[in-house]
């Protein structure tokens, strides 16, 4: 009798437990899946955010982050790119590429690089790199107003031996100090506005006949 009871106490017990595990691993999953949406969410802003910075919203009237197209090519970098396709109306309005270089003096730098449909620079901003602070870092807008520079420029202005810093006979500054950073960020957008050049007309008409589609180029 006493083994009877016994056992049913340990038959109630495990049931507790396993009841509890259940409810524990349900909990777990909720969570887990709200707080991936939650992430996603977030990353899908700050990416728009980024993107804002060098293209005002008022100049395009579709869903960037919707209308985008793989890259692989060398003047983008050594990596997958993604280009950023917007347009007004129904027609080109711009596009912004992500590129990269790995001559900067600590290895590798990212960029966006926003080009209007006339082929002028809206706007560059480094994502990331590995420059000394207080020197090379200076490539990025909150350390100093550098970047800035390239607003408004195209592939033909300047012709192309101003695309250089200014110690290489070029039109763009060099920082104290560290030239070899502004060096590789100058060639990688000009590198940008080449791509733009050679490809414009493939990439909004691929984004075009299907707005929402993800294409590979």
């Amino acid at each position: 009798m006493r083994l009877s009871a016994t056992l049913a106490s340990i038959i109630k017990n495990a049931g507790i437990l396993g009841l509890f595990a259940a409810l524990t691993v349900g909990l777990v999953t909720v969570t887990q899946q709200s707080t991936k949406e939650q992430v996603a969410a977030q990353k899908r802003q700050a990416k728009l955010h980024a993107l804002e910075q060098i293209l005002p919203p008022q100049t395009y009237d579709n869903d960037l982050l919707a209308s985008t197209i793989r890259l692989h090519d060398s003047l983008l970098g050594n990596k997958p790119a993604t280009a950023y396709v917007a347009t007004l109306d129904n027609r080109p309005a711009a596009i912004i590429v992500e590129a990269s270089t790995n001559e900067g003096y600590s290895g590798s730098i990212d960029l966006i690089v926003a080009i209007l449909a006339d082929g002028s620079l809206s706007g560059v901003r480094v994502l990331a790199h590995q420059e000394t602070p207080g020197l090379g870092d200076k490539i990025e807008l909150d350390k100093d107003d550098w970047i800035l520079a390239f607003n408004g420029k195209s592939l033909h202005n300047p012709a192309e031996y101003g695309w250089a810093v200014k110690k290489d006979r070029g039109q763009f500054d060099q920082f104290a100090g560290a030239t070899i950073t502004p060096r590789a960020v100058v060639k990688a957008v000009r590198h940008s506005l080449l791509f733009f050049d050679q490809n414009q007309q493939e990439i909004f008409s691929a984004v075009l006949q299907q707005p929402t589609a993800e294409q590979e180029h």
